[in-house]
Parts: C-alpha cells; sequence; structure tokens
C-alpha cells in the first residue's frame, strides 16, 4: 500500500495506482478550501483508498482523526434504501406491493393504491408533511407513525414526483417497522443486520455511548450567502426556498430548523432521520455500496434485489421535472440514478446518494466498486461538488490506467 502525500494533516493509504486519489485529495485543501474531510472506495472487495485530513471543528484546533464520524445528510437516504433493500431480499416486502398492505393506516387521504416502488422513487407526494414533527416528536416513532399517515399527497401518485427531502425516512422506518418480523425500528435493523455483519461504524440514531468530542463540527452557510451561488444551485430551488407555502419550502421545513448544521446537534443526531442525519464514516458507507457491487454474499442480498437496485428506474407520466428541487432528477427505490444532468459511474446501472453540503456515496455494479465522500464543509452544489467530483474522477482515471482495455 502507497501513503497518502506528506502533508502533516493528511492521512490514510490508497493502493499502488490509485496516488493519484491521494494527490486530488490532498489539492482539496490547498485549493478547495477544504476543511476536514474521508474518502474511501473498494474495488472488486478490496479497499484500495482510505484517506482522512484536515480539521473536525470549525477553529482548525483539532485534527480528522482515522475514526472520526460525521453527518452525512442526504447520503443517509442510500443506507436506509440499503435497509429496505435487505429486508426485500429477506422477502419481507415486495416493491411492487401496496404500502396499505404492510400498513393499513397509510391508506387514509387517498394513499391505499400507493405502491413502495412508488413512495421509493419520491412519486408519492409526500414530500411535505403538514403536522409539526418537532425533536419530542420524532423521539416517538408511533407519533411519527400517525402523523404521516395522515398526510394528504401533493399529487394524484405515479403521475408527478419530488424530492422526499426529509419525509422520505420517516416513510422508510415505519416500513422497517411494520414488515420486520422483529418489528425493529430502522436505526436498529441496519446496526444489527448491516452494520454489525461488516464491522463499520454509521449510526442512524447515535448512541450515547458515542462521545461527542469523535463527531465532526459542521462549517456551514449563512442563506444570504445561497444568492451569491446561484450559478450552482438550481434557480427555481433557490426561489422556492422563499416562497413559505412552496412545495420545496415545505419539503425542507418540517422539522423547523434554521439550516443543515442545526441537524448536526445531538439532539438531532440521536433520533433516527433516515433521509438526513445517518452519522459515520466514509469507510463505512464505501463498504456498503462495495457489498451491493458485488453480488452482496456477506449480508446475504439476493440476485433479484440487485437486479431490482440496478434496473433503469420509471419516469412518472407527468415528466422527470422535480416538483421540488427543480431540476430533471432520477430516483429507483430510494436510491439517486444517473441521469442526463447527474452522470456518475461507469454505466447507468449505478446507484447511490449525494448529501447537502458535498457527500455522496455509490455503488457501480459493473466495475464492482464502491466509493464514498465525506466533508464537513458544506458546499453549495446540488451534484458534482468540486472536492467529491474531483475524487471520483482521479478513482476513474486509476482504474483506467490499471485496465486498459476498458478506458
Amino acid at each position: 500500500m502507497a501513503t497518502s502525500p506528506g502533508h502533516p494533516l493528511l492521512n490514510g493509504h490508497v493502493a499502488p495506482g490509485f496516488e493519484r486519489v491521494a494527490d486530488e485529495f490532498a489539492r482539496n485543501f490547498r485549493e478547495r478550501r477544504e476543511l476536514g474531510a474521508a474518502c474511501a472506495v473498494y474495488l472488486g472487495g478490496e479497499k484500495v483508498v482510505d484517506l482522512w485530513g484536515g480539521y473536525r471543528d470549525r477553529a482548525r484546533s483539532k485534527p480528522w482523526e482515522e475514526d472520526t464520524l460525521v453527518i452525512v445528510y442526504s447520503t443517509s437516504k442510500g443506507l436506509a434504501a440499503a435497509t429496505l433493500a435487505l429486508a426485500h431480499s429477506r422477502k419481507f416486502l415486495v416493491y411492487d406491493e401496496r404500502v396499505s398492505n404492510y400498513w393499513p393506516e397509510f391508506a387514509e387521504n387517498g394513499k391505499e393504491r400507493i405502491t413502495v416502488r412508488e413512495l421509493l422513487a419520491h412519486q408519492a407526494g409526500l414530500c411535505a408533511i403538514d403536522e409539526r414533527l418537532d425533536p419530542t416528536v420524532l423521539a416517538d416513532l408511533d407519533a411519527v407513525a400517525a402523523a404521516i399517515a395522515r398526510q394528504r399527497p401533493a399529487w394524484e401518485p405515479g403521475t408527478r414526483h419530488g424530492y422526499h427531502g426529509l419525509s422520505l425516512g420517516f416513510y422508510e422506518g415505519e416500513l422497517i417497522r411494520r414488515v420486520d418480523p422483529a418489528h425493529r425500528s430502522l436505526g436498529r435493523f441496519f446496526a444489527e443486520e448491516i452494520a454489525a455483519p461488516l464491522g463499520i461504524e454509521f449510526y442512524f440514531g447515535v448512541p450515547p455511548t458515542v462521545p461527542e468530542e469523535r463527531i465532526a463540527q459542521v462549517r456551514s452557510y449563512r442563506r444570504p450567502e445561497v444568492l451569491f451561488h446561484m450559478d450552482v444551485m438550481p434557480r427555481g430551488m433557490v426561489l422556492g426556498f422563499m416562497r413559505r407555502r412552496s412545495l420545496t419550502a415545505r419539503a425542507f421545513g418540517n422539522p423547523k430548523v434554521r439550516g443543515p448544521a442545526d441537524l448536526n446537534t445531538a439532539e438531532y443526531r440521536a433520533l433516527e432521520l433516515a433521509s438526513a442525519t445517518g452519522v459515520g464514516q466514509a469507510r463505512a458507507v464505501a463498504a456498503v455500496y462495495a457489498e451491493l457491487a458485488t453480488g452482496g454474499r456477506k449480508l446475504g442480498y439476493g440476485e433479484e434485489t440487485l437486479a431490482e437496485l440496478s434496473a433503469p428506474p420509471s419516469t412518472p407520466s407527468g415528466g422527470a421535472r422535480d416538483l421540488v428541487l427543480h431540476v430533471e432528477t432520477a430516483f429507483s427505490l430510494g436510491f439517486l440514478r444517473p441521469s442526463p444532468l447527474f452522470r456518475f459511474a461507469s454505466s447507468d446501472r449505478a446507484f447511490g446518494h449525494t448529501g447537502a453540503g458535498g457527500s455522496f456515496g455509490f455503488a457501480d455494479p459493473d466495475l464492482e466498486l464502491g466509493f464514498a465522500y465525506t466533508p464537513n464543509r458544506l458546499g453549495f452544489h446540488l451534484r458534482d461538488d468540486p472536492r467529491e467530483k474531483a475524487l471520483r474522477d482521479a478513482v476513474y482515471a486509476c482504474i483506467g490506467e490499471r485496465t486498459p482495455a476498458a478506458a
């Protein structure tokens, strides 16, 4: 194994042939204003990149350690989707079954025909929850279930799609509780059936035994700063945030927080917000995607499930334009998929999820690759954050050099 460049705050290893990834990781701190971050890559089941560096605090006084944990925001959704996929492999649920068959109360207010597949593709019209969800309510999974079961869809399910930025995790969590024979929460199911067998550290609901000192602080941005980055954020989404009753504002406004950094508090990290507050390490995210990309044998993912995950996503009848993000997007079974506006991996069979501020994890089944990048300085790009993309591009360049016939 080759080590990362000789910078006092950059650590880790890369396999021979992947030195370019370490070089780009160093450039993130030298030229792209990175604060602290980690990057991990598995190829064919082998860990070929494991890098960490910078600072885990805003004051730049505490170095990012090998065991530092960080909130990954919506990158959490990919690991939540992996949890649902394992339930599918165990025959606990069927993607084309109606949600109400597993959860009768869900049928209220015209939702009786929504399928699990439509829900996980952000096509259910449930991107916003009207009943106020504060930390006290969110700590009571029964109260959350009752509130979201009453929600009326914002459009006819299946006809459009719109990013269920926070709400999707609530519905996924209740589905797991309903279909799991042991009725475990999504966080406990993930911990026992995925994290423990893989030997990784990633939490949906950080336990009190994890010291605060190990969790990276987030360097967020102030809302006025967004106005100076209209060139990298979808204009319609930014304008939507300014209209209190828009789908965009409502989708991200419950629970009510001042910004993403508020979710990185002990109060919120202790909650199982499967869409937004997953906390862990880059190598953990990459390891889950590597398992999915290499056949899922360690965890028992079935061939049918893996084929479903890599199958082409279905576009709703009303088109691919997202009613919340105001750009064309593609989602399937809880994962973000390659689309004309966001190309990643070696083919359209790839699946993963980005997170607010620049984190990203994905599986590339064609190359048996799992990738993750987890920073603690939030950027403004909805997709293709320059820090993450530089590393992703370097990984594929290195693979192409190792296998010229595939380049």
